[in-house]
């Protein structure tokens, strides 16, 4: 059995942000742990208003390989792409 301490994702949200950001990655023994160390290591600056910490044994990602079918049919649904009407030169850019 290893001896290292668990990996854990860092995700802060900042002062004037809605949403929180990968910021980095630690080993901590313990969710509390990987808290407080990740308040010491990515908010030294008093920057965040939150931290989110997850095993990183717990993330289910895809492979860059994968882009094609899992993207794919995205591009058949036009109405995501909303290229089929005019808008007007007072609205500026969107």
């Amino acid at each position: 059995m290893s001896k290292e301490w668990p990996l854990w994702e860092i995700f802060i949200r900042g002062q004037h942000g809605l949403s929180h950001r990968h910021v980095g990655s630690l080993h901590a023994p313990d969710a509390e742990t990987a808290v407080k160390n990740a308040r010491d290591v990515y908010t030294r600056r008093n920057e965040g208003v939150s931290i989110w910490v997850v095993e990183a044994r717990h993330i289910t990602a895809t492979a860059p390989g994968d882009k094609g079918p899992i993207f794919e049919p995205s591009e058949s649904k036009i109405y995501r792409h909303p290229t089929f009407y005019d808008i007007p030169d007072e609205v500026g850019h969107m």
